[in-house]
């Protein structure tokens, strides 16, 4: 029997994108899941495809930077399957700019998006997380790490995501709840070149490109949503993708001159 048959797991931003790579994942090792997102014919789309591919899985329309909505996923999931396994904070976005160019707003905005929207869910899911002695997994960024030029607020959200999976990993540990924060590099998808190409006109067209011009390739999302279901089963801290990356965050915490050095080098 699969280590994830008959668990409920929640994926946040689980309509597309790596989110859904995620969903297929562990549906497809015999959970049941439920996807979440703020686009109801998004959400249609994906659930009747999976299904048609003999999976199970639900969704539910939800705004997770919204307290109130976070709590009434978690209970709508519990409604459907039971019980709570595995929470997948996967929702969040990237931006592009310079730093002093971000206004408050924008932060707030980003904030609620790459941060609050992993805390109201992880709160939410706490207890039954413990019940399961479950899975959280949050999704950061080679930027949680390694703040790289031109991402606007990216990072310092993503940082925060970072120092937020630590602590909980301490302090839910004798509740015996797995907490894993991945951290990859750029995905793979169609629209990459694209993305960015209609805004911050003057920052280099280099950090317009996916994961702001790192030079690493795309990471594709079925095998990435393959290596999180792996680090899970493990209970593994972190994941991270590629993991050479793991050097520069060790040279940046002891050398910040060289690490700064790598890293224009490995963006420009």
């Amino acid at each position: 029997m699969s280590t994830w048959q008959e668990k409920t797991v929640i994926v946040t931003g689980g309509a597309a994108g790596l989110g859904r790579s995620i969903a297929t994942a562990f549906a497809g090792a015999g959970a049941r899941v439920m996807i979440a997102g703020r686009d109801p014919q998004r959400l249609a789309t994906a659930v009747r495809t999976m299904r048609d591919a003999g999976l199970e899985v639900a969704s539910c329309r939800a705004d997770v930077t919204v307290a109130a909505e976070a709590s009434a996923l978690v209970e709508a999931t519990v409604r459907e399957f039971g019980q709570l396994d595995v929470l997948v904070n996967n929702v969040g976005r990237s931006t592009r700019g310079r730093l002093l160019d971000v206004t408050p707003a924008d932060f707030h905005a980003l904030w609620e998006c790459n941060f609050l929207s992993v805390v109201n869910c992880t709160r939410a899911a706490a207890e039954h997380l413990r019940t399961s002695r479950g899975h959280v997994v949050n999704i950061g960024s080679l930027a949680a790490k390694s703040a790289a030029r031109f991402l606007g607020g990216y990072p310092a959200t993503k940082f925060a995501v970072a120092a937020y999976s630590q602590q909980l990993r301490l302090e839910l540990a004798e509740d015996g709840v797995h907490v894993l924060l991945v951290c990859p590099g750029p995905i793979a998808r169609p629209d990459a070149g694209a993305r960015y190409d209609d805004v911050a006109h003057d920052i280099p067209a280099a950090a317009r490109q996916p994961g702001g011009g790192v030079k690493v390739r795309g990471l594709d999302p079925d095998d990435l949503a393959r290596r999180i279901l792996h680090a899970c089963q493990r209970r593994s801290p972190e994941l991270v993708v590629p993991a050479r990356a793991r050097w520069l965050f060790a040279i940046q915490q002891l050398w910040p001159r060289l690490g700064d050095w790598i890293l224009r080098r490995q963006t420009s």
